[in-house]
């Protein structure tokens, strides 16, 4: 990523202190706070204190910090319902150019995420050469 977008970068600036936040929890290599523009009550961001655009961007350590924050956060919020979610990229509706998870209380219906699941059905042969494609780069 350019300087100038790190400079620029809108969580960056959170984690620094330039931007006031809702901080819930700190560590090492997180930042958690609640979302300004909630889908719920209670909707809150885990941020790495590494800046990366997509999950790939992210060292491990930074990854492996992050879903234990997730998880006391969820219990915080109260809720037996929610979602823990991650996009990359503007199609997967990424809209921060910094990688962060989202811990969303779904206390029913209409309050928190709504998604639609546009399942698809693949033949036995796609299904293997899917497979093959993924595990071969793994």
């Amino acid at each position: 990523m350019a300087a100038k977008s790190l400079a620029s970068c809108l969580f960056c600036k959170i984690i620094k202190g330039e931007i006031p936040s809702y901080k819930l929890i700190e560590s090492q290599y997180s930042y958690s706070f609640l979302d300004i523009g909630p889908l719920s009550r209670g909707h809150a961001l885990i941020i790495p204190k590494h800046h990366g655009e997509k999950l790939a961007d992210i060292p491990d350590e930074y990854l492996a910090d992050a879903l234990p924050i997730a998880k006391k956060i969820a219990i915080a919020q109260g809720v037996k319902d929610y979602n823990v979610l991650q996009n990359n990229g503007r199609l997967a509706h990424q809209e921060v150019d910094h990688v962060h998870f989202h811990v969303i209380p779904k206390p029913n219906e209409a309050e928190g995420l709504t998604v639609g699941w546009p399942a698809q059905k693949f033949e036995k042969e796609e299904m293997q050469k899917v497979y093959e494609e993924i595990k071969g780069r793994l």
